[in-house]
């Protein structure tokens, strides 16, 4: 595949209709001139409507992937003059945004897997098609999917088949890679398919049976659970009052975090219930916009199928936070 070939389908990849689009601009609340952060870009599907929107305005757009990057740097062109392109991890983006000393009216996260990274065989994301094992978000990251089938113990993929993939034969498939590792290195998806699927029994429900397995593996190599919390925790520090953060979920895993992140800055008061009066000091930060998250409309779901089992919560930046 030459240059030119790779351009072009990449460009064609990246314009995957962007989730929940409507409600997403709805919730920003978004001002002509304010300054909004899309802290997962992607193809810049959301980042171009809330551009769109500005006059005097700006959009800081992030995203880890060099291919989105790229893509972003296309597709944003037309609004460039309003739009800062940051090649950085979404947990990053705070940290960015307090050395300029920047402070948002509005941030929005589309968590999980692109369209587009699952789409394209060599990046490793998908069970359809065979190719090398990567599932890697920052191609630059040290550790792939490759590492992790072969290089943790039994007891270590059990446990994240487990635990990020919520599948109930993680020993078994957990036995099935050492065994079949034991013989010669597992290199490639579909290898890794077939040994899943020696696993699973034949009647199984749950699926294709190498989904869970896929899911796990890659929330590990990309450490997708762990930097939600402190990602939202800190972009909050840098919300000014009544700036707003919305958040777009794809699994329970996911979704469970955002709320409980969410319930956590919207506590205020943490000393024990038996205490006469609080000695802790801590204020709420963030009021929930509504206590029960978004799910897509009947239309979207008919035409989008990337949107099932998405989830859209949203907050506000408390002025006392």
């Amino acid at each position: 595949m030459d240059k030119n070939e790779v351009k072009n389908r990449n460009s064609l990849s990246f314009s995957h209709e962007p989730v929940m689009l409507r409600e997403c601009i709805d919730a920003l609340c978004i001002k002509p001139d304010g300054i909004y952060a899309d802290c997962t870009a992607g193809g810049g599907g959301h980042s171009i409507e809330i551009a769109g929107r500005l006059d005097s305005g700006r959009l800081f757009a992030f995203d880890q992937d060099s291919d989105a990057i790229k893509a972003l740097n296309s597709r944003l062109a037309p609004v460039a003059e309003r739009v800062t392109i940051v090649h950085r991890n979404f947990v990053e983006a705070a940290d960015m945004l307090m050395e300029s000393d920047i402070y948002l009216d509005g941030v929005l996260f589309d968590l999980g897997v692109s369209s587009y990274q699952l789409d394209t065989p060599e990046r490793g994301f998908s069970y359809m098609q065979d190719a090398p094992l990567d599932m890697r978000m920052d191609t630059t990251s040290p550790i792939s999917a490759m590492d992790v089938v072969n290089g943790y113990s039994k007891e270590a993929l059990t446990s994240l088949i487990y635990k990020w993939g919520e599948d109930r034969y993680a020993p078994r498939i957990a036995a099935a890679i050492c065994r079949a590792r034991e013989r010669r290195p597992i290199e490639t998806t579909l290898e890794l398919v077939d040994i899943i699927k020696s696993a699973v029994p034949s009647n199984s429900k749950d699926g294709h049976p190498a989904k869970r397995t896929f899911q796990a593996i890659r929330i590990e190599v990309n450490r997708e659970l762990d930097i939600i919390e402190p990602a939202l925790t800190s972009i909050v520090e840098r919300l000014k009052p009544g700036g707003r953060i919305a958040v777009i979920t794809f699994h329970s895993l996911e979704d469970r975090i955002v709320k409980q992140t969410f319930a956590s800055m919207a506590k205020g008061c943490t000393c024990p219930p038996d205490f006469p009066v609080c000695v802790c000091g801590k204020k709420p930060i963030i009021e929930f916009v509504s206590r029960k998250p978004l799910i897509p409309s009947e239309e979207e779901l008919s035409r989008n199928s990337r949107s099932h089992s998405a989830k859209l919560r949203v907050a506000e930046k408390l002025s006392a936070g």
